[in-house]
């Protein structure tokens, strides 16, 4: 395969040509593996790349109203929208790395065992006694309580709180909440055994991602080698294993789907999982052009991808309810591209419910 097929290829896995046989935010969410969503507007950026009718406030819908969909952290410790049916076998593999962080870093800046968890029995029983509640509402009760809860400590606290099943992500982006899980998933699903978890997940990255490498999905889960490789062992009669540009890589037994279309235009939101996939992006954007999509310190930037490779970034702007858009190509863009470009920018609008978003 050159660099474009293998784009092509891995973006219509991915589901950047938008196909509306995944009519509800959880069937996008199952076929990608999940949506980075540490920026919720971006998260939900990132299901709008992906299907051409569903609405910011069909995917808010799903999750605050239907709890079809779920936020919580989980691969290399981030927080992602997932198939609220996906819990039993997300929440074995990355709850326990994320609680066990956790407490290593609120270790770090003086937290020890015992006030862990007495700030966890705090929170719960004020979650319980009040519904949901703001994390600077918390961290006033953690205070009052003797618990001091600083902008250091507060980041791993609460994520502890989720990660031990105590709480859920509630309602809310900028100021967004914590309800107790029995008051938000009052039919909580039972966890698979984590050998069967870890076979699941397996499955559902070489059909999100491949063909994909045991690296990829190793830098993709954020989990170790040893297990990524327990999990090909244990779904290789379901796997084709295939060269990719000289290294040995895997995806899905049967028909692949057909490989997205040489100009097909995306708008990709920051942190989009398709730029997340693989730990050699070249077939994104060489070394020469990768910084200005992820400059370091854990930056990865909104991407402008044309049959799945990147031709520049781009910048979505909220300001006093309004919207407008920043267009940074790498090169000068024809007028075939802008034309797509304006396309996705009033697609953009009309996911967000904005009127419209100009380029500025």
């Amino acid at each position: 395969m050159t660099l474009g097929e293998l784009a092509r290829a891995r973006a219509a896995r991915q589901l950047l040509h938008r196909p509306r046989s995944r009519r509800h935010p959880a069937d996008v969410l199952r076929a990608i593996a999940g949506a980075q969503s540490q920026e919720p507007p971006s998260g939900r950026l990132s299901i709008r790349s992906r299907h051409p009718t569903l609405t910011a406030a069909d995917v808010e819908h799903a999750r605050i109203e239907e709890r079809s969909i779920l936020r919580l952290w989980a691969m290399r410790n981030t927080a992602h929208l997932i198939a609220t049916e996906d819990l039993p076998w997300i929440r074995p593999l990355f709850a326990p790395l994320m609680a066990a962080f956790n407490r290593r870093r609120l270790a770090h800046f003086g937290v020890d065992d015992a006030a862990q968890e007495r700030a966890l029995s705090l929170i719960a029983e004020e979650l319980d006694r009040h519904g949901p509640l703001t994390r600077t509402q918390l961290s006033d009760r953690l205070d009052s309580a003797g618990i001091g809860v600083d902008a250091e400590r507060r980041v791993h606290v609460f994520p502890l709180a989720v990660s031990t099943g105590i709480a859920c992500i509630g309602p809310g982006d900028a100021r967004a909440t914590l309800v107790a899980t029995g008051d938000w998933l009052p039919d909580n699903p039972s966890d698979l055994d984590r050998g069967d978890a870890l076979a699941e997940l397996t499955r559902r990255y070489f059909a999100a991602f491949g063909p994909a490498t045991e690296a990829d999905f190793a830098g993709w889960a954020g989990l170790p080698l040893g297990d990524v490789r327990a999990g090909l062992e244990t779904v290789a009669p379901d796997l084709r294993e295939m060269d990719a540009l000289g290294t040995k890589a895997w995806q899905p037994k049967g028909r692949a789907p057909r490989p997205v279309a040489r100009d097909l235009l995306r708008l990709l939101p920051a942190y989009d999982t398709y730029l997340m996939g693989h730990r050699d992006r070249d077939f994104i954007a060489g070394p020469e052009r990768w910084p200005e999509l992820g400059p370091g310190g854990g930056i990865l930037r909104p991407a402008i991808t044309v049959g799945g490779a990147a031709v520049g970034s781009w910048r979505l702007r909220r300001r006093a309810g309004k919207l407008s858009a920043e267009l940074l190509p790498f090169a000068e863009l024809d007028a075939a591209t802008r034309e797509s470009i304006a396309a996705e920018l009033s697609d953009v609008a009309r996911f967000e419910d904005a009127g419209e978003v100009p380029a500025v």
